[in-house]
């Protein structure tokens, strides 16, 4: 019962049931919906090409699935999508996005107690998601944290000289073997790192930074005449074999046609022994008439081949007496 300002009763009138109950129903309906959307958001989930999906059934894990679209059950398993197939990257030694260093990981002791400022660019991807996710609670800042110790544990073996020249990519090498060995035989964190590189190494004090500038400088000049000497090299070697092979084909070529012309003047006079030996006589007095017409130009010798004459006639006789 209720009343109004002047004391009098006012009474409310009653609600229809039906529309209670269309209310009722409407009411329902919309819980019902309410939970079956969120039955099926939770009931599905996308993974893409750079990633793998973790699915734990109370905390537990169940399976890991790649990409694609996969289903699970609705708030009692859950789907941590995780990528395992993107580079991740750390600096080590200053700030990524500034540049700006950070002289407590960057400052550091050689091993001949010198003093260096060495940046670090690093980079990594996830192995095994599972034991990413809940191996540890901070697996990247347990990997920086072995990379520091172990930059810090091969920079003191070396002298500053090479740290600052030449010996860069051999440090590089000792440091990226020995962290992936730290992650194998003592970290179980899901990550396996891929490369880390030296992106600046330098004095703390500008007057050594020129010096050394000069030593790298003149290096690299070195460097640059050795390699024009050896362009040098390279081109005149296979010019001087070429002519050298030119001679040697030329030389061949020479001796293949005077062996060729001996044998042939041997064979000639092979031929002509032979026919020699079968009449001596005729063959000098032959070989006397023409060295007669080699020696004494203008003479013609004639021999008489009549039936009854041996006589050899001689032309011109009396120029030849003359002295003409």
């Amino acid at each position: 019962m209720n009343f109004n300002n002047t004391g009098w009763e006012v009474k409310k009138p009653d609600m229809d049931p039906k529309q209670q109950k269309k209310i009722k129903n409407l009411a329902v309906t919309a819980v019902v919906v309410i939970v079956l959307i969120m039955l099926v958001s939770q009931s599905y989930y996308l993974v893409s090409d750079q990633q793998q999906a973790v699915i734990t059934t109370f905390g537990e894990l169940t399976t890991i699935k790649d990409a694609g679209l996969h289903f699970k059950i609705p708030f009692i398993q859950r789907a941590t999508l995780v990528d395992v197939n993107v580079s991740l990257r750390q600096t080590i030694g200053y700030h990524p996005d500034s540049e700006i260093r950070i002289p407590g990981e960057s400052k550091m002791i050689t091993g001949d107690f010198n003093i260096v400022n060495i940046d670090f660019y690093m980079e990594y991807r996830i192995s095994d998601p599972y034991k990413y996710l809940f191996n540890s609670q901070v697996p990247d800042e347990i990997l920086k944290n072995i990379a520091q110790s172990k930059i810090r544990n091969v920079i003191s073996t070396y002298r500053v000289d090479p740290i600052l020249t030449v010996g860069k990519a051999e440090i590089q090498n000792k440091i990226r073997e020995l962290i992936r060995e730290e992650l194998d035989s003592t970290y179980d964190i899901g990550l396996i790192l891929t490369n880390i590189i030296i992106q600046d190494a330098e004095p703390p004090t500008p007057d050594v930074i020129a010096a050394f500038k000069s030593v790298e400088t003149a290096r690299q000049d070195r460097s640059t005449a050795r390699n024009q000497a050896q362009a040098y090299r390279n081109e005149r070697i296979p010019a001087a074999a070429a002519e050298a092979n030119r001679l040697i084909e030329n030389a061949e070529f020479v001796r293949a046609n005077r062996v060729n012309e001996a044998n042939m003047l041997v064979a000639m006079f092979n031929a002509m022994y032979g026919e020699y030996s079968e009449n001596p006589g005729i063959h000098r007095q032959r070989m006397y008439f023409e060295m007669l017409e080699a020696v004494l130009p203008g003479v013609k010798v004639i021999i008489n081949a009549g039936d009854n004459s041996d006589v050899s006639m001689m032309y011109p006789l009396d120029d030849f007496l003359r002295g003409e």
